[in-house]
């Protein structure tokens, strides 16, 4: 009860932001078009949920399935796959305010820990990610716990602390590749180690000693990995996203200058200026300061950051997502040495910062709340989330008229794609439908679904850019329209494939009760079925 008294005001602050944080992320949280990446994280957890022999399904494409196995049981509590996948980004994001919160408060103060958690809970960068069914929010939030038990290990060196930090170190890798950074930048903490004489070579011992156990344990929970089948796919399509160590040192300074150009894009836009500025602010002032924890966690910011504007091949913003959270502790050990610098009243400078912070923050925020596509994104990020082939729109009406033709008997649906918003997209929402078949493919109609056609109703679903001439036969049943891009608005078509009446069977009808055999692939659905194989319906 005393402390319930003594920091009375401090709980109903933190309070406060946990509601806004829930506030800028639950309300339309489906709102925002499904993004292909998105579609697959949700369909690989929903056949990893049917099909036990495949829980390692994402090694196929090179990547780790923690994220997945979390999502497996959300499927049970939540109807809607693409809200479950995005509810448990919300939750992961939550861990990560948490985590500033206790970075802030345990290694600086307790206002430094609200103030961190504060900006965690508006800034656009977090608010946007959060919101979306991708891995980098469960990322970030290993990250973060990394760091606070990495420095608590240095403050404190005990074995059950090690321990933890393996665990967060191990999870942080079965969540994303990327993960091993956290390893990799781990010695940096020794920044904030005694060096006093006082037993001093048997504390360095002793501290390396814990790092190595908790190394350890981290690199037993990323080797379950090696129980599934395609392990070794998870280095060998490295060579898809990062460059050769040969061409980093013919062309030191490509990509690292055209990404530097990315990020001074992006972050004016997803930190917003005010929040931008301080968090720079916090690095200069606590290094002018010599302040070592400030060190420490600048470098967990900025290390990965810079090694993957070195070696990535694609480069977008929500791979830096894990070094944000960090960024805006020291913001927020900024903010507090602001409240303190004045000799007005703490109150009323805390007030005027907030003021400051938060309408451009908010009026980001609120965009994504209410209309998405108005939110002043970095112009690669919108093309890739609301206006290219990997935004995916009226999946949701598409899939519920598909189920009221399939009660009436089989349906076969074509798509454009083999492997991202289609068919995934579509997949997610009929999963264990019976009477549908989905068929992938390319850009054209094929024979096979034309042949179809003549046996079962048929549709297509295709991206506009990617789909070129209309095809004889299609009927457009409804355009999905997209958010407008600067040349051209793109959209998702959804036809019924209409078969000649010269090609009309007279026996059709023997066939009502039949349907399309779907084959389960390990590479989940890249290559097109064999249509002219029937099965009897159960």
């Amino acid at each position: 009860m005393k402390v319930l008294t003594d920091f009375r005001y401090s709980i109903l602050i933190l309070l406060g932001i946990i509601i806004l944080y829930f506030g800028l992320r639950l309300p339309n949280l489906t709102l925002q078009p499904i993004f292909a990446d998105e579609a697959i994280y949700v369909r690989w957890a929903q056949v990893m949920r049917s099909e036990p022999t495949l829980r390692f399904l994402p090694q196929s494409d090179g990547k780790t399935p923690l994220y997945m196995w979390v999502l497996m049981p959300m499927f049970k509590i939540f109807e809607d796959p693409l809200f479950a996948g995005r509810i448990l980004s919300v939750l992961s994001g939550f861990t990560s305010l948490l985590g500033a919160f206790v970075l802030g408060w345990r290694f600086f103060n307790l206002k430094v820990g609200l103030w961190g958690a504060f900006l965690v809970a508006i800034t656009p960068y977090m608010v946007f990610f959060d919101r979306m069914a991708l891995v980098d929010s469960m990322l970030a939030a290993f990250t973060i716990w990394s760091l606070i038990l990495a420095l608590q290990l240095i403050k404190t060196p005990r074995l059950d602390l090690a321990m933890i930090l393996g665990y967060l170190l191990g999870g942080g890798m079965l969540t994303k590749p990327p993960g091993f950074f956290n390893i990799l930048i781990l010695p940096t903490t020794l920044l904030n180690f005694n060096f006093s004489p006082n037993h001093r070579v048997k504390r360095i011992l002793k501290q390396f000693g814990l790092m190595i156990i908790a190394i350890l344990i981290a690199l037993v929970i990323y080797n379950i990995l090696r129980l599934g089948p395609e392990f070794n796919n998870l280095s060998s399509r490295n060579q898809d996203y990062v460059h050769s160590p040969e061409r980093i040192f013919e062309y030191p300074l490509d990509p690292l200058i055209p990404h530097f150009h990315d990020i001074l894009d992006w972050f004016p836009k997803f930190f917003t200026i005010p929040i931008l500025l301080f968090s720079i602010a916090g690095i200069v002032y606590g290094s002018i300061k010599k302040n070592k924890t400030v060190w420490v966690i600048s470098l967990w910011a900025i290390l990965p950051l810079f090694a993957q504007m070195y070696v990535l091949k694609t480069f977008t913003a929500r791979y830096l997502l894990f070094s944000i959270p960090p960024l805006l502790v020291l913001g927020a050990f900024y903010l507090e040495y602001l409240s303190q610098r004045f000799s007005v009243k703490k109150e009323i400078i805390s007030l005027v910062l907030v003021l400051i912070l938060l309408p451009q923050a908010l009026n980001f925020d609120i965009r994504l709340l209410t209309d998405p596509a108005s939110a002043p994104l970095p112009k690669t990020e919108r093309t890739g989330y609301f206006e290219g082939w990997t935004a995916g729109y009226g999946f949701v009406e598409i899939a519920q008229f598909l189920k009221s033709e399939a009660a009436k008997g089989p349906i076969v649906v074509g798509t454009e794609g083999a492997f991202g918003t289609l068919p995934d997209g579509l997949y997610i929402y009929l999963d264990k439908v019976p009477n549908i078949s989905i068929v992938t493919g390319g850009p054209k109609v094929s024979d096979e679904l034309r042949d179809s056609a003549k046996k079962h109703p048929t549709y297509f679903v295709a991206n506009k850019s990617r789909y070129f001439q209309p095809e004889e036969g299609l009927e457009l049943i409804k355009e999905f329209p997209k958010a407008k891009g600067s040349i051209e608005q793109d959209s998702i078509l959804f036809y019924q494939l209409k078969q000649k009446t010269s090609d009309v069977n007279p026996r059709m009808n023997a066939l009502n009760n039949t349907a399309l055999a779907v084959k389960l692939r390990r590479n989940h659905g890249r290559e097109p079925v064999e249509l002219h194989k029937l099965l009897p319906l159960k």
